[in-house]
């Protein structure tokens, strides 16, 4: 749902578009001439190989969101935008995360990544990568927790979300 800072809220919106170079950049660049900082961005296909779903969190006010949707909406490949913010969505992240951690460590490490349902996809002598998949707050609240450990890089997939239920966006 909506977070606030001040008369700020973050969005959520999916835009779905015809799957061809440029139309990325075309939408992205309508939020950057309003000086508004994407949060998230992830774009895919979709069920129809013509079609890419483009997922984008931002932050602003509620009114000047509403006119950036609608001129969303009016370019050439959107062929339709949605605003979940206030629509009960299922949404996933992912993120890697590198953290310093050699032989003596490891135990506390995995004690940790066990809480979250996080993965190790890789081991080095002194690192390990974690794989952990879920809401914004599960992976910012596991990321405080390794780092003790230091993290040493991090990357995180962007929100991809989905209405619950029928409904399609």
């Amino acid at each position: 749902m909506s977070e606030s800072t001040n008369n700020w809220h973050r969005h959520t919106f999916t835009a779905l578009v015809a799957n061809r170079p440029g139309v990325l950049a075309r939408v992205a660049s309508l939020f950057s001439r309003r000086g508004f900082n994407i949060d998230s961005l992830a774009v895919s296909a979709t069920q129809d190989p013509d079609l890419s779903r483009i997922s984008i969190v931002v932050s602003g006010d509620d009114r000047i969101l509403e006119q950036v949707s609608k001129q969303l909406n009016k370019l050439i490949d959107v062929v339709r935008v949605s605003d979940l913010t206030r629509v009960e969505t299922v949404e996933r992240e992912l993120v890697l995360i590198k953290v310093a951690a050699g032989p003596s460590q490891r135990q506390e490490v995995l004690s940790i990544i066990s809480v979250f349902r996080a993965q190790v996809v890789d081991v080095g002598e002194k690192s390990m990568i974690i794989e952990v998949i879920g809401q914004q707050e599960k992976l910012d609240a596991i990321e405080r927790l390794l780092k003790r450990y230091s993290i040493l890089e991090i990357v995180r997939t962007g929100k991809v979300v989905l209405v619950r239920g029928e409904k399609t966006t």
